[in-house]
């Protein structure tokens, strides 16, 4: 079976939101609250942080040959919340951009076989607009709310 590409316009069109979104903001719009400790940045941090993760699971799945599952829970977001907290908004949005072009450039060109097993168990790893447009449409409505 030969799986749908789309998802390669969908990652296109949620990195290009995530740059255009970064782009209108002044620096004091990066410090706004998103939810009760999250701020735009802390956006960007976290979504640059998940991106890297599903990075790191392309790279083991191509090595061993097969799925490769890290073992890691949702408790993750709090324990990386001071971390990402720490880190400028406008580097937390360099980090996220390159990360999300680096993701999306391997997807585009992985082993179809394999993409498609890791679809298969997660299609969020390999449909990464799904996880970033959620977090951006938070991030909007949250600057949006205070303007």
């Amino acid at each position: 079976m030969t799986m749908d590409r789309s998802f390669v316009e969908l990652n296109r069109a949620s990195r290009e939101r995530m740059h255009t979104l970064a782009q209108s903001l002044t620096n004091e719009e990066m410090l706004t609250k998103v939810g009760e400790h999250w701020t735009v940045g802390i956006v960007y941090a976290h979504v640059a942080w998940w991106d890297r993760r599903v990075i790191y699971v392309l790279d083991m799945t191509e090595k061993n040959g097969k799925l490769f599952i890290p073992e890691i829970d949702i408790f993750v977001n709090d324990l990386s919340l001071p971390l990402w907290a720490a880190i400028p908004p406008r580097e937390a949005v360099r980090i996220a951009l390159e990360n999300a072009e680096a993701l999306d450039k391997r997807l585009e060109e992985y082993p179809p076989a394999l993409l498609e097993e890791i679809y298969n168990y997660n299609k969020r790893w390999v449909i990464r607009a799904l996880h970033r447009n959620e977090h951006l449409a938070e991030a909007e409505a949250a600057v949006k709310k205070e303007v």
